[in-house]
């Protein structure tokens, strides 16, 4: 068909390039009419807010696919042998992993929801039935799925497409209750099976395969056997030796069937040759149709044909996920258990601007999320509360919390401080994640209060008292103070500098003065130190401390007479000592400080794959990790902010501290060796302990 005739021809079905997820093919829609399916789901979806938020995916997806046509159009000759050379290297490391010792099962239970509706009641059997609302459906039998109907497709069109279907409520206490009873059967075969959903399970059968002198197949019929036994419901079974493998053969002879693949590496190359890139879990539709659409693949055997181009344009993690799934590898050893990383609830609904029903969903995932972090014992710091707007646009807004928490009210607290930040918004769907979780190696919760060793050597005092009682880091003090200006990396005139934190050094014997009556801090005019007596209250430290919020106390008028020197003959006695790297170490500490909280690296996802940050890279499937990964650095930076603004506030405290209270220090022996070694307890806080 000529070029000219194609576009007539799409002009008349727009449907046919409208890429959805209602149209791929599951289990029990093989004779589906696409066509038909693709139509109606266009026209039912044509002006909504979800068909303009299809049409910004998919004019995302094509300037992403167009993108990369430009780099592939750019690869000479010699970058394509070159990466081939790094993708020969890599193939064969790949190999070098492949294991064929172990079997692995793969349990899918058939259309479960369904099934158990049907059980609980019988004149459902034989009939188009969903579980779900007219909003969206969660699973379909195999009588509605030969109409187009399936999972993740909203009632109201499945009713387009199927018009006797019948629409059955969840009820998940129901699927819960027979989802433990088939892990009591698996439990049978495999200990340690892991779990992926309701529904689903893994298994690693090797040693009970060997144990019995039977084969996968068997293991497989006795268990499916047992599991209708036990429930009468029907799962299918796949075995294979890799899990990734055993979970595409589970769905081949769906329902109520199963399937074997050898442990031969020929088999297992030979199945792989035809299977469609589709069928692999962790590449979406996205990633299929670059794949496609750019590099004609739409097989696995086909990634291998072209590795070569896969290394030059995706990331090595990526490329290197490709190839695997190429050879027909996958994971064979038993996951090791890791602790949790997060727990989250979210709710849909029809799209809906009432605050007052807003609130009270928070008020309901607040309670499940509080109940879900009691039953495993866990305290989170970092909240985050995931909206879904009405134009379908994701927004999710997360805060780092000084405390642990658990409680219900807790959550309900902060959850709707940062949804009042959203609103007047239009929502179809509110969630709260928490994460962060206070757990130490051996489970036990740590004190969050407990002080580190920087809380001693940074708001101690020379009177063993803790400056922080003595203005809290809620005070007036303004935080513009202790900003530093990045462009220039020089403080402004109302800015703190540097120079304004004060560091205590005991004075020489030879100097006439008293020990602990005076301190070496920087003049705000230069950076040349300057030996000022404490209780002389000049004008200019009056004024600081006034516009910082607090007054210097006057000295007590019994001190004794100070002898002042200058800024030379001090710096002259230090003269090649450490007190050059003291002043460097303090000045540069404060403007690291005061610039790394102004900076603040962007985070996305490059190609769509690597991370900004720190380079991890994971696939547009893998939706729960990259929002956990997401939320790791978005609470990382907060607690870089807070740690920040505390310790900046803790240097001003301890000036003001140490000018209003220079009394109060204890008089210290001077280092006998003389005057060009500072003593090693001036870079520790002393304190007065009383018996």
């Amino acid at each position: 068909m000529k070029k000219s005739e194609t576009s007539e021809d799409d002009s008349f079905r727009p449907w046919q390039s409208y890429h959805t997820v209602y149209t791929n093919a599951k289990a029990g829609m093989d004779g589906v009419d696409k066509e038909k399916v693709q139509r109606i789901v266009y026209e039912m979806s044509k002006g909504s807010k979800y068909f303009q938020n299809e049409e910004k995916k998919e004019a995302d997806m094509k300037q992403k696919i167009e993108n990369m046509r430009a780099r592939y159009a750019k690869l000479t000759a010699a970058d394509i042998s070159h990466y081939q050379k790094i993708a020969d290297k890599r193939i064969l490391e790949l190999e070098a992993t492949r294991d064929l010792s172990r079997i692995w099962l793969h349990v899918d239970m058939d259309a479960f929801y369904a099934a158990v509706e049907t059980l609980s009641n019988p004149s459902l059997k034989g009939k188009p039935m969903a579980v779900g609302g007219m909003s969206m459906i969660s699973t379909a039998n195999y009588e509605a799925r030969r109409f187009g109907v399936r999972a993740a497709m909203p009632g109201f069109i499945a009713r387009r497409l199927c018009p006797g279907l019948i629409l059955v409520p969840v009820d998940f206490k129901k699927y819960i209750h027979y989802s433990d009873l088939t892990r009591k059967v698996f439990q049978n075969y495999d200990s340690g099976f892991m779990a992926t959903s309701l529904d689903e399970a893994y298994l690693d059968i090797t040693k009970i395969c060997k144990e019995r002198a039977i084969t996968g197949g068997e293991v497989a019929e006795e268990l499916r056997t047992s599991v209708y036994e036990e429930t009468s419901l029907t799962c299918s079974a796949g075995v294979a030796p890799n899990r990734l493998l055993a979970k595409i053969c589970s769905d081949i002879n769906k329902p109520n069937g199963q399937f074997v693949l050898p442990n031969d590496r020929m088999a297992v190359m030979t199945f792989v040759s035809s299977l469609p890139i589709r069928k692999i879990g962790g590449i979406g539709k996205v990633t299929e149709h670059v794949l496609k659409d750019v590099f004609g693949i739409s097989t696995c055997e086909e990634m291998l044909l072209k590795s070569s181009v896969l290394f030059a344009l995706f990331s090595p993690s990526s490329a290197g996920f490709f190839l695997s799934v190429g050879l027909g590898l996958g994971g064979t050893n038993t996951p090791q258990a890791k602790l949790r990383k997060s727990i989250s609830n979210e709710r849909t609904f029809s799209a809906t601007a009432d605050e007052a029903f807003f609130h009270q969903k928070l008020v309901d995932l607040a309670e499940m999320l509080s109940a879900d972090m009691k039953k495993e014992g866990l305290y989170g710091r970092t909240l985050t509360l995931k909206l879904k707007t009405a134009s379908f646009e994701i927004r999710t807004r997360a805060v780092t919390l000084q405390k642990y928490i658990c409680s219900s009210e807790d959550i309900l607290k902060h959850a709707s401080k940062l949804l009042k930040a959203e609103v007047p918004v239009s929502l179809r769907l509110i969630g709260l994640r928490m994460s962060q979780f206070n757990e130490d190696k051996n489970g036990a919760q740590s004190d969050p209060t407990q002080k580190t060793i920087s809380n001693y050597l940074i708001s101690g005092d020379a009177c063993g008292k803790n400056m922080g009682d003595n203005l809290p880091l809620g005070s007036d003090a303004s935080d513009s103070l202790f900003l530093i200006d990045t462009e220039t990396d020089l403080p402004n005139e109302n800015q703190m500098t540097s120079s304004d934190y004060a560091v205590p050094v005991y004075c020489n014997q030879t100097s006439g003065l008293n020990d602990g009556d005076c301190m070496l801090s920087y003049d705000t005019a230069g950076i040349e130190p300057c030996h000022r007596p404490l209780c002389n209250e000049s004008n200019d430290e009056v004024e600081d401390a006034n516009m910082m919020g607090n007054k210097l106390k006057p000295c007590d008028t019994g001190a004794s007479h100070l002898v002042e020197t200058d800024s030379f003959s001090l710096s002259e006695q230090f003269e090649g000592s450490s007190l050059d790297r003291l002043k460097e170490s303090a000045n540069m500490s404060c403007n690291e400080a005061g610039s790394s909280a102004n900076r603040k690296e962007p985070f996305f996802w490059v190609n769509d794959y690597k991370c900004s940050l720190c380079g991890v890279e994971l696939p547009l499937s893998f939706l729960e990790e990259r929002q956990e990964h997401s939320d790791f650095h978005l609470a990382e930076r907060l607690q870089q902010e807070e740690s920040v603004d505390l310790m900046l506030k803790q240097r001003f405290i301890r000036k003001d501290h140490i000018v209003s209270h220079s009394r109060c220090k204890k008089k210290h022996k001077s280092s006998p060796t003389g005057g060009k070694h500072l003593p090693i307890d001036m870079f520790f806080v002393k304190t007065s302990q009383k018996n």
